[in-house]
């Protein structure tokens, strides 16, 4: 594996501080031209997402804390093992047997069980105080709007099209600016739902011979949830600076007081959230399964004549013998195009061929492909990646921006708030990347910090 230690991680520090400024920097460049930016926002926010990951990830008490809750939620997820055991039989999901990993066995049931908990979680109400809790914080420390702060912190925790449930009677009345900040949270954060499957990925294991997963594996596990924990958390001020920076509040923000926040339908008790939960899961776990399955397959018809076009056209070829190329594909091609980024998200730059083609994947095909391509990496004999470089990956890939996504988000918000139509579509495509800078910015910081 490659490694990275004394000056080389310093270097990469200073190249984070690098990617932090370019990120910036281009979102000033694709910004709407009306207002002045609000720079202490700016400030503010990259000075909260510093605060978060020390205090997170350094920070004796709380790192300890988090890593404590980390293995209590990675022993939860594993729970989900005795529910597949009993549809798909034990014998499927043990080690036994020359069936190996089934990624619809061992991952998609998975974003059920965990959608099924969240919904009891939300129906005993302690998911709102989470949510309250980091709303109250991201309100006072970036003194923005109630609805702003309640909006953001949902979407750490649900999907972007049930985060604006809690403030749909404002909809039709939020700016273009609070509407771009409510877009961009969306694409720069995740479901708890995925964030289960995504560390099923990235550490995946089978039942032994007592029906239990390895305690390896469950270590493990901890330690990528603590990260994509840390990665959602912080990726909400980001959001904030990216919003603000591409649309600056020109108007006057609506009256919160004239209208009560949104509550979603309460379920008639905890058995019917649980089975309300269960079946939202389903949906995502065919969709999930869905479109792995047609993205993969397109993905191998897009590279099939550019893998026959480097193999067949020798100057081509002889050029990409070179520099050790094997095969020309769409991952190369995502690497080229995305390296100098990774470079100053903080990654070595003998590395960053690999890491940009996942960043490219994250937005051409979804962060659920990229995840995949990283945790084979992770699990092959010679991984492309340092530890360092892969925990980094992790965080910039905790987001839904992609194309995909922008269909979704435009037609769940039309869905709650049609009048504004118009301005989800014109605002969109500029949120999603704006959604993705903010990830590559809590990457980039959390390279620094780690």
């Amino acid at each position: 594996m490659p490694a990275q230690e004394g000056t080389g991680v310093e270097a990469a520090r200073l190249q984070g501080l690098v990617g932090i400024g370019l990120l910036v920097g281009l979102a000033w460049l694709i910004r709407e031209r009306r207002g002045r930016l609000d720079w202490p926002l700016v400030g503010l926010g990259i000075a909260l997402q510093f605060v978060l990951a020390i205090v997170l990830l350094k920070v004796p008490g709380p790192a300890h804390a988090l890593g404590l809750f980390s293995k209590g939620v990675a022993g939860v997820i594993s729970k989900a093992d005795a529910g597949i055991a009993f549809v798909f039989s034990r014998e499927l999901v043990t080690v036994q047997g020359d069936w190996g990993y089934i990624f619809a066995v061992r991952v998609l049931p998975i974003i059920i069980f965990f959608a099924a908990l969240m919904s009891v979680l939300y129906y005993l109400g302690v998911m709102q105080r989470v949510v309250a809790a980091l709303a109250w914080l991201l309100r006072r420390s970036l003194g923005v709007t109630g609805a702003e702060a309640l909006a953001m912190a949902s979407n750490v925790f649900v999907g972007q099209t049930e985060a604006p449930l809690c403030i749909r009677p404002l909809l039709e009345k939020m700016t273009r600016a609070q509407i771009m900040t409510l877009m961009v949270g969306g694409f720069a954060t995740i479901a708890g739902s995925v964030l289960a499957a995504y560390v099923a990925f990235l550490a995946p294991g089978q039942l032994d011979a007592a029906g239990r997963l390895p305690q390896a594996v469950l270590d493990q596990r901890a330690v990528w949830i603590k990260h994509l924990i840390t990665a959602s958390v912080m990726s909400a001020p980001a959001a904030f600076i990216m919003a603000r920076i591409l649309v600056a509040e020109v108007d006057t923000p609506p009256d919160e007081h004239v209208s009560a926040i949104a509550q979603a339908e309460k379920p008639a008790n905890v058995f019917d959230a649980a089975a309300i939960g269960a079946t939202d899961g389903l949906r995502l776990a065919l969709n999930v399964g869905a479109m792995l399955i047609a993205f993969v397959a397109l993905l191998a018809l897009v590279s099939w004549p550019i893998e026959a076009l480097g193999e067949h056209f020798d100057p081509l070829h002889r050029w990409l013998e070179s520099r050790g190329i094997e095969h020309l594909n769409l991952q190369v091609i995502f690497g080229w195009v995305f390296a100098p980024l990774a470079w100053t998200i903080g990654v070595p730059w003998e590395e960053c061929g690999f890491f940009g083609g996942l960043l490219g994947q994250k937005i051409v095909l979804t962060e659920f492909f990229a995840y995949v391509d990283l945790a084979a990496d992770m699990n092959s004999a010679v991984p492309r990646l340092s530890q360092r470089s892969a925990t980094i990956a992790a965080y910039a890939l905790c987001g839904f921006a992609n194309f995909a996504s922008i269909g979704i988000q435009i037609g769940g918000l039309s869905a709650l708030a049609p009048g504004k139509r118009k301005e989800f579509t014109q605002l969109a495509l500029r949120a999603m990347v704006g959604g993705a800078f903010a990830s590559w910015m809590t990457a980039a910081i959390a390279g620094i910090v780690l």
